[in-house]
């Protein structure tokens, strides 16, 4: 775990052992959420690695809090105390859940979590420290050389904060030549049994762009494995929910996604083709890599 002081530089690259090698890029704590089986599987079970970056510190999740007070023995429900609360909570939070899915590093960068007054598509970032943030990234793209970075689908009616965090993560790899650039993974949880949008990128963001309208692959968390089918992935998303205690709506999110879908940025030579070969090392535990999307 790093704080923004001594986020850079980055550490030296490793000698190249684990495939594939991941980085999270997401803008709060709980964000990680919507890859939780993929990561599990990355790190876990085919032998890959991964790293996580959060761009916010969480404080404006306090509206529904109150059922943790007690558990943490500190207030958090109210603007003021969770402004000053939750930060520390969160983080650890966010911690115990990387523990679950074999997080190797968090890189918390501190920015203010604003909240929204009104639309979430308008939820301010107008105090984040670009400079830091692109610093942070930077060295981590360039030290770490990363094959895939995985960041939240930057929906124009979705969070505001997660559409500049998108921002930030193309930007950083578009500043590397393109034979370095890792494969940038836009993730979405939903259901299987309904289509997804499609997502061709953000008008005027040409490095929103996408290699399809399609997910490039799905991650079908409810698919049985086990004794007796018994056991699936969406107990591992489960587990990390429960680590978000402060977040008492986020509770009630249990079982209500089963699929994670992945869009390819258009930003990386052959970004779907690459994609493709994740899709088939992670699904593999399905018999016929029947998850795999159509856009393949």
């Amino acid at each position: 775990m790093i704080s923004p002081e001594t986020a850079a530089p980055a550490k030296p690259p490793h000698h190249r052992v684990a495939w594939p090698k991941a980085l999270l890029v997401m803008a709060h704590p709980d964000d990680e959420y919507a890859l939780a089986a993929t990561t599990y599987r990355i790190t876990r079970e085919i032998g890959g690695l991964a790293d996580h970056v959060v761009v916010t510190n969480g404080e404006g999740g306090y509206r529904y809090a109150s059922l943790a007070e007690p558990v943490y023995g500190v207030a958090i429900a109210r603007e003021h105390d969770g402004r000053a609360n939750l930060p520390a909570i969160r983080k650890q939070e966010t911690i115990n859940a990387g523990r679950i899915l074999g997080i190797r590093n968090h890189h918390f960068l501190d920015q203010t979590d604003s909240g929204f007054a009104g639309r979430i598509a308008d939820a301010s970032r107008s105090d984040w420290d670009s400079a830091l943030i692109r610093r942070v990234l930077g060295d981590l793209l360039t030290g770490e050389s990363y094959d895939f970075v995985f960041t939240l689908l930057p929906r124009e009616d979705g969070h505001g904060h997660h559409r500049g965090v998108a921002s930030f993560v193309l930007e950083a790899v578009a500043d590397l030549g393109e034979g370095r650039r890792p494969v940038v993974l836009g993730v979405e949880a939903g259901r299987m049994e309904e289509d997804p949008d499609p997502f061709a990128g953000l008008p005027d963001q040409p490095l929103t762009r996408t290699a399809s309208l399609a997910p490039v692959f799905c991650f079908d968390r409810n698919k049985g494995f086990g004794h007796n089918i018994s056991l699936s992935y969406q107990i591992i998303a489960n587990w990390v929910i429960a680590e978000h205690k402060s977040q008492g709506l986020f509770q009630t999110d249990y079982g209500r996604h089963d699929a994670e879908h992945f869009w390819a940025f258009a930003i990386t030579p052959r970004a779907g083709e690459r994609a493709g070969e994740l899709a088939r090392r992670v699904l593999k535990h399905t018999a016929d890599v029947a998850s795999l999307c159509s856009s393949l």
